[in-house]
């Protein structure tokens, strides 16, 4: 009866959060820019399992990741093992990252280095990355300080790599924390983090997820160094446009099986990792057990139904959108286009919506998940539209990595510590599968249409849909610092009645 209704809740959720881009493209295909029949037919079917996906994983999310998360992390810090912790963790990192859908699109796009060795590399650096960030936990290192370090060793390494895989490494660290590495990843942290006593642990367990986006980024900086590429080919997305429904149902039919496979692929490592270790260590419930395998099933649902749906439906919209915009005399529409469709976009991650609640609930609402929403949607809009105009006029992408990762860190000095690390975990969750089958495909699209260089132009949007929420959720930081400041120096309101004995009569 309770999941129930909490798939009534989430089916809620998804529904206010995937109408909105429908509407907006609906209206753009009917006025700027048409989409062809078979093609907008796709994208409706596509709407109708972004919706159901998104309602069976949220679900799934609350009732099994996020509980195995905390309790392998608190379970593991108690032992007070060093090295089963750092093992265990390297050992996550590793199996979640390969198993991140997000990252096998990738692989494939980057056609000079081999797709095993690409995905390895960048499964070691997250794993090496998320030992990093359990050690600042139990050591209660400052997340500043290794942000600071670590993004200053990204920057200089920028300069040395190919250019044509600049903008690919940096779309590397938001692709590989998505639905699947966020939700344990946190919870996890949360777990760790849980152990401690001292007031600072709730702050520290965020920032996973921010040092974790660091190790791709290294990964892919480092390979193209050592292969020294001299450019790379991609190919445009192809846009199928279906005849009729026949056609439809052959074009999901026959893409949800292999959506069923890779996420099986993607889930049953941590699944049987997790009853393993309750087998060995945590020895929970039954019933608690049998709650926890049937999220796992809710979570395989929703992913394998979502990302059929974000690939077969979105993606080629989105390509279609973005060229037929990129023909349009008055193509600068697609700079405010862009920038609406960024901010919708981000209310359809799944991963927004795990981050949102933990927030709230670490905070007791002092955040809001409403206005850490509206933060992360506002930094989104605002890369989006930057993005456009990068492809209309051919600008790089460093142009606004580099300052803009150089204004967040000096931000970080200014807003309070808990913001700072909020804003750079979001900066990860914001850019999940919805960027990547949407978002992505419609700036390839509007390149082509441009005439434009997919490596160096079209690549990037992923990572300044990263980059922004780190400025805008710090901005709220700064607002709830000023704001907090003058209550604290507001005058105290005197009491008329304080000098006047206990057994006064006063007179209305």
């Amino acid at each position: 009866m309770l999941l129930k209704k909490a798939l009534f809740e989430k089916l809620k959720e998804a529904l206010a959060a995937v109408l909105p881009i429908v509407a907006l493209v609906l209206l753009l295909s009917l006025t700027v820019a048409p989409i062809p029949s078979g093609v907008m037919l796709s994208f409706l079917m596509g709407t109708v399992m972004l919706i159901v996906g998104m309602m069976f994983f949220s679900v799934g999310a609350e009732v099994a990741m996020q509980p195995m998360g905390e309790l392998v992390g608190a379970r593991v810090t108690k032992t007070r093992n060093l090295r089963l912790i750092l093992i265990l963790g390297f050992v996550l990192g590793v199996l979640i990252t390969v198993s991140e859908p997000d990252l096998q699109v990738l692989a494939q796009q980057v056609q000079a280095i081999p797709n095993m060795v690409l995905i390895l590399s960048v499964a070691v650096g997250v794993g090496a990355f998320l030992v990093l960030a359990l050690v600042r936990i139990l050591y209660r290192i400052p997340l500043r300080h290794l942000l600071f370090g670590f993004y200053a060793l990204v920057l200089a390494l920028t300069f040395f790599a190919p250019q044509s895989f600049r903008a690919v490494a940096y779309d590397s660290g938001g692709v590989t924390t998505g639905p699947m590495t966020v939700p344990f990843i946190m919870s996890f942290g949360l777990g760790i983090a849980a152990i401690r006593n001292d007031e600072n642990a709730a702050e520290d367990s965020f920032g996973l997820v921010a040092l974790c986006s660091i190790g791709p980024i290294l990964a892919v900086l480092i390979l193209s160094m050592i292969y020294r590429p001299d450019g790379a080919d991609y190919s445009p997305i192809q846009v199928t446009n279906v005849a009729d429904s026949i056609e439809l149902r052959g074009l999901f039919g026959d893409g949800l099986p292999d959506y069923m496979r890779e996420m099986l692929i993607s889930i049953l490592p941590i699944a049987v990792l997790f009853f393993v270790f309750n087998f060995v260590m945590l020895r929970i419930s039954r019933n608690q057990l049998s709650r926890i395998g049937l999220g796992i099933v809710y979570t395989y649902i929703g992913l394998t139904i979502f990302m059929t749906g974000a690939n077969y439906g979105f993606m080629p919209a989105g390509a279609y959108l973005g060229e037929k915009l990129g023909e349009l005399s008055y193509r600068w529409i697609i700079i405010p286009t862009g920038a609406l469709i960024g901010y919708l976009v981000v209310k359809a991650e799944p991963a927004v919506y795990v981050l949102m609640r933990q927030v709230e609930d670490l905070t007791d609402g002092a955040i809001t998940g409403r206005s850490l929403q509206l933060s992360m949607c506002l930094g989104v809009g605002i890369s989006v539209g930057l993005s456009m105009l990068r492809v209309m006029l051919g600008i790089s992408v460093l142009w606004f990595i580099v300052p803009g990762y150089v204004l967040a860190l000096g931000m970080s000095f200014l807003c309070p510590k808990l913001f700072m690390a909020i804003a750079f975990d979001s900066g990860g969750v914001a850019s999940g599968p919805m960027t990547a089958a949407f978002l992505l495909p419609m700036t390839m699209g509007l390149c082509t249409a441009l005439g434009g260089d997919l490596a160096t132009d079209a690549f990037g949007v992923v990572a300044l849909v990263a980059m922004t929420p780190l400025l805008t959720i710090q901005g709220l930081g700064l607002v709830y610092r000023l704001k907090t400041r003058s209550r604290k120096q507001a005058p105290a309101v005197q009491d008329p009645f304080a000098d006047l004995p206990n057994d006064a009569v006063i007179e209305l």
